[in-house]
């Protein structure tokens, strides 16, 4: 990894400048298990408008990535069924990270370690703007949530159950 240029350079904040991704950094107090909850009232914004990201796994332990508004929960079954799977699954926290390279409550699509498919609750894409992890705890970034499309290629499911 490259030398921190300054405070709030993460892989994901790299992956963003290189990719020619706008994005604004929002730091804030993170607490433990606090989840979106917690960050959308740190930052005075909308749940339904922080994403968070997923790391999951099929039946054959391929991990895979689901990004989903705060204040929802993915339906694991219409996900699998979706994409074509038999079964999807939340990955262990230790898995997670060697998949990613980030700390569960700091993972971010952006620059992950692996690469994987990524996938997006299609409402996301609705909304004029998204805070999503910019890979460290306590650190959103927000971008237009079109870029997901482009520079992950994610593609849209409807997976979506209300919290």
């Amino acid at each position: 990894m490259a030398k921190k240029e300054h405070i709030s350079e993460t892989p994901a904040t790299q992956f963003l400048r290189k990719h020619g991704v706008s994005f604004t950094e929002h730091p804030y107090d993170y607490e433990e298990h606090g989840g979106t909850s917690v960050s959308a009232r740190e930052l005075g914004v909308d749940e339904h408008a922080v994403v968070k990201t997923l790391i999951m796994e099929d039946e054959a332990a391929k991990p895979l990535v689901v990004l989903m508004h705060g204040d929802c929960k993915v339906s694991t079954k219409n996900l699998a069924r979706q994409i074509g799977c038999k079964k999807v699954e939340p990955c262990k926290p230790e898995v997670a990270n060697r998949h990613t390279g980030f700390l569960v409550g700091g993972t971010s699509p952006f620059g992950t370690r692996k690469q994987m498919p990524i996938y997006v609750e299609q409402t996301i894409l609705d909304l004029p703007q998204i805070y999503i992890n910019g890979g460290r705890r306590g650190f959103l970034v927000s971008i237009a949530p079109q870029e997901l499309l482009r520079v992950l290629n994610a593609r849209p499911v409807d997976v979506a159950l209300q919290d």
